[in-house]
């Protein structure tokens, strides 16, 4: 062991006298912090979203878009920088994030199907088309259709109308959406109920934690807890995202990237 560890301290002065030790430290020192490299858990995702805001407090962010080369190795940026909002009261932890609280889940999540009003962007992502009195459910007396999709063509709701989100109310933002996978339950537990004409999940979210957390088009300034593009930004976003890309959202101010 230690005739290993000199020959290491060996190559690594050699190296270093070669430039190469400096050379490898400057560049990852160079790396931004929500640079994909930098994060702990993106997985095996090879499309990353990096939404960093300005400060814990901040309803102001910065969207990141990154995708991983042929080499499964080198990450390289697909769009510019993108302007964002976020939450009104800015930032919590996933885990400590309270329904109704207006802050934006800190977190690492999968972003699995996409929606909207209109017709969908050509994305190779699950898209639902909502009608004029779909939902999203936020009924936590209702643990069984919380932070669902639920259609309007319900036979007999067992959710209330006033806890969940219309989404037509919304014509703007809801036009075209990602579903941000936080605090959902796992599609292979959810089913359709024919009788009520809904859909049920045997293993349901946190009814304290929030529903309906998208990345949307944005409106006239911060969200109640959701990310917002603009309408142009958005459409393509989702152009660009693949399911078999495993694609995934990080979202976290500065400060606390390194965290999640």
């Amino acid at each position: 062991m230690r005739r290993l560890l000199a020959a290491g301290i060996v190559l690594g002065a050699v190296l270093g006298g070669l430039g190469v030790v400096r050379a490898m430290s400057a560049d990852a020192a160079a790396l931004p912090p929500y640079h994909p490299t930098r994060l702990a858990k993106v997985a095996d995702s090879r499309q990353v979203i990096v939404v960093v805001g300005k400060s814990r407090s901040s309803s102001y962010a910065t969207v990141y878009t990154y995708q991983l080369g042929a080499d499964g190795k080198t990450w390289s940026a697909k769009f510019p920088a993108i302007a964002a909002r976020v939450g009104y009261a800015g930032w919590a932890w996933a885990g400590q994030r309270i329904q109704d609280s207006g802050t934006t889940p800190m977190g690492t999540f999968r972003i699995t199907e996409t929606f909207g009003l209109k017709n969908g962007p050509s994305t190779k992502m699950p898209w639902t088309r909502a009608d004029a009195n779909d939902y999203w459910v936020g009924d936590n007396r209702d643990p069984k259709t919380y932070n669902m999709f639920q259609p309007s063509a319900a036979a007999k709701r067992t959710w209330r109308t006033g806890e969940a989100e219309r989404l037509a109310a919304y014509p703007g933002q809801y036009e075209f959406a990602a579903v941000i996978d936080y605090n959902r339950p796992a599609p292979a537990t959810i089913s359709w109920d024919a009788a009520h004409g809904q859909y049920v999940t045997r293993k349901p979210a946190n009814v304290k934690r929030g529903s309906a957390i998208f990345l949307h088009v944005n409106g006239a300034g911060s969200t109640a807890g959701c990310v917002s593009l603009s309408r142009a930004n958005v459409i393509k976003v989702l152009q660009w995202l693949d399911p078999a890309k495993l694609p995934r959202i990080v979202m976290a101010p500065t400060a606390e990237l390194g965290k999640v």
